[in-house]
């Protein structure tokens, strides 16, 4: 069907998509989008407040549906043949992706709901592909600890290459996570997590913010931190510049205090669990539902790491998950290791690594936070 096409405007520029529009002799649709809604710059004609987007389609989507979020062949090719769109709109607030809630019907007429994350370049391939990853290392260690991960894969658009992560829409509130049921949960899950080599580290380098981490497997949790911070530190200097005397401090970070402090850990006789953490938890990337009052948590950045590794995220000051009451509590369900009476050295320790992901991921608003 050669459709004609009908977008509106709203009045913040996006338009409302009601058929596929045009079809030229390349076999794609032809819209018009404000760029925000599509996450690209896209080197196409532009009209006043939009942007001209070649889309490849085939005859298989669904001739119209409603909604101000464009949805390809990339996509739909993750589905069943078939399947129909029924609505796709843009959803949520996100600093590094573009995010919609996607609404389809299956050929047996069942329908779901999808949140979608779209990002570019070689830096959306990374966040796409590490989320779907760690969330779905999550969701296996625990169904409701994180939603269902359905795919990660790339647009299939004329353009910058772009990609995309799909997971189950859950209805969730943006509250406070209950200390009580989150601590108890993420004790349960560090616990009973098991690494598939045993070791501490990850099968793909995940993502904190829009930064990459260095997850290579190695046996000693020493050896990974030392190496995860030193990476993080050097993309510090290559962001916002070299900083004499933090450099000197760093240096005797890698040369005398984690040798000592964390290798404790693992001197004399003492042994610790590669345990699955979540990597980036604090309160923006959890969510309670409103039906079940469960508490589910997103954007992961996950690996296997020293369970106290998760709260050393919690002492930053910048989140409000900070509160001393959900440390507490998480105490109360997992106890320090040994020695526990260098618990808080290293809960300071690993808050370091998170600080400059902070620093790194912000750039010049973030710098403050090297002082800290």
């Amino acid at each position: 069907m050669l459709g004609k096409s009908s977008a509106k405007r709203t009045p913040g520029g996006i338009c409302e998509c009601a058929h596929k529009g045009t079809v030229n002799s390349h076999n794609s649709r032809i819209y018009v989008f404000s760029e925000a809604v599509f996450g690209v710059n896209l080197p196409s004609a532009t009209t006043s407040g939009g942007v001209t987007l070649h889309l490849k389609m085939n005859d298989s989507m669904s001739e119209s549906y409603v909604g101000d979020f464009p949805i390809d062949d990339g996509i739909l090719a993750k589905f069943p043949a078939g399947t129909q769109v029924i609505s796709a709109n843009r959803y949520g607030l996100s600093q590094w992706t573009v995010t919609a809630r996607l609404h389809v019907k299956f050929p047996d007429g069942q329908t779901n709901r999808y949140f979608l994350k779209t990002a570019k370049g070689e830096v959306g391939r990374r966040l796409m592909e590490g989320e779907f990853h760690a969330i779905s290392a999550l969701h296996n260690a625990d169904n409701f600890f994180a939603p269902k991960p359905h795919s990660w894969g790339k647009r299939n658009v004329l353009g910058p290459e772009t990609y995309f992560f799909l997971l189950q829409y859950i209805d969730m509130s943006d509250r406070f996570p209950d200390p009580s049921q989150l601590c108890r949960r993420l004790a349960q899950l560090h616990r009973n997590s098991v690494s598939p080599t045993g070791k501490f580290g990850f099968h793909i380098n995940t993502c904190q913010g829009k930064t990459q981490q260095l997850l290579e497997w190695e046996s000693k949790w020493t050896d990974l931190f030392a190496k995860m911070l030193k990476h993080i530190a050097q993309e510090d200097n290559k962001t916002n510049g070299n900083w004499e005397a933090l450099d000197q401090l760093e240096s005797r970070i890698f040369s005398h205090v984690i040798p000592r402090l964390i290798g404790a850990l693992e001197d004399e006789g003492r042994s610790i669990k590669p345990c699955l953490i979540h990597g980036d938890l604090w309160e923006g990337n959890t969510g309670t539902t409103f039906d079940t009052g469960n508490i589910y948590t997103f954007d992961a950045a996950s690996f296997y790491a020293h369970n106290e590794m998760e709260t050393g995220d919690w002492r930053c000051f910048y989140n409000n998950i900070h509160n001393k009451v959900y440390t507490r509590t998480y105490l109360k369900n997992y106890a320090p290791s040994e020695p526990k009476e260098e618990w808080d050295d290293r809960n300071r320790m690993y808050s370091i690594y998170y600080n400059i992901l902070y620093s790194v991921n912000h750039g010049s608003q973030g710098t403050s936070i090297r002082q800290v």
